[in-house]
């Protein structure tokens, strides 16, 4: 076995069986006398309380398999990618000296950005220019936007105005694009020691996985769940953009009907997913990369191939 081996890293679009896969291999791994502990880059499962919406790991699951960085801080609480990054690789690291297998699995781009090539040293906030652009017209920002930084606009959102603003911010301070900084980030080569493992999905097939995990949420309860969170206060700036709450409180706000702020949790979830896909594409270039198809991951005996790999038996 090599002095340092490989951990994989699965990422895949939102309802495309990554948790599974993290499980799966696990419990394969056991079989080869080696234990695996799941590290999540979800940033919405580091919130307590936000349990359904984020499709967080059910106590069962997380009593099978030892779960790190979920139900990291309040909801009232902002969490940044340097937190998260610094807290990975420190569970990584405790999970090998336990000479145990960490394997990463989550959606987050910039979480699993930052792990595979570091962060992208960009300017420190200045509150009172986000206060400035938070209380622009969200026209005329976007109208920025895309004149400063054409390739930013095309990847953000119009109502995205936490991105937004920052690539504005990163301007203003800068004089360069945001994109143009990231385009120097992603020059940098991905760290030596994970394995990329990507689930590919057509888009129909995601787009109905995804619809009918919407409505499992509702069935479970989402809507209370979020109701006693926001009825409670608990939301704080960040994680009532998350997806999926940020919809339902513009119901409980009277912003939306109830039926429209769920199809609207479809909507922005398949354009999530798109992105997700998107980005996956992107990053499954490299040889320290392998990509599976996600409906027929169980038939393709992709679990059984990547034990070999990560345990030492091919390269």
């Amino acid at each position: 076995m090599p002095a340092t081996p490989r951990f994989p890293v699965i990422i895949g679009p939102t309802a495309g069986g990554k948790s599974a896969l993290a499980m799966a291999l696990c419990d394969a791994l056991r079989d080869h006398g080696r234990n695996g502990e799941i590290v999540s880059a979800d940033a919405i499962q580091i919130y307590r309380g936000l349990d359904i919406g984020s499709a967080k790991p059910t106590h069962e699951v997380q009593a099978a398999a030892p779960h790190h960085l979920i139900d990291v801080v309040e909801p009232e609480d902002a969490y940044s990618v340097h937190q998260w990054l610094s807290a990975a690789n420190a569970a990584i690291d405790d999970i090998r000296g336990r000479d145990a297998l960490p394997i990463v699995v989550g959606g987050t781009h910039l979480y699993v950005k930052a792990l595979l090539d570091g962060l992208f040293d960009g300017p420190g906030a200045d509150e009172a220019l986000r206060d400035e652009l938070r209380a622009m017209d969200p026209a005329a920002r976007r109208a920025e936007l895309e004149r400063v930084d054409p390739q930013a606009a095309a990847r953000i959102h119009f109502n995205d105005e936490r991105r937004t603003v920052r690539a504005l911010e990163v301007f203003r301070l800068t004089g360069r694009p945001i994109s143009a900084h990231q385009a120097q980030w992603d020059a940098a080569g991905p760290r030596a020691d994970a394995l990329l493992v990507g689930l590919e999905w057509e888009t129909d097939a995601i787009n109905a996985r995804i619809n009918e995990r919407v409505r499992e949420m509702v069935r479970r309860g989402l809507i209370e769940e979020a109701r006693a969170l926001w009825e409670a206060q608990r939301f704080g700036p960040q994680s009532r953009e998350a997806l999926g709450y940020k919809q339902l409180i513009a119901h409980f706000e009277r912003r939306a009907t109830l039926e429209e702020a769920i199809e609207a949790i479809k909507i922005e979830t398949r354009r999530f997913a798109k992105n997700q896909r998107t980005w996956m594409r992107r990053l499954l270039v490299g040889p320290a990369a392998v990509a599976f198809k996600g409906d027929s991951v169980d038939a393709s005996g992709c679990v059984d191939m990547l034990v070999r790999r990560l345990c030492g038996a091919s390269p």
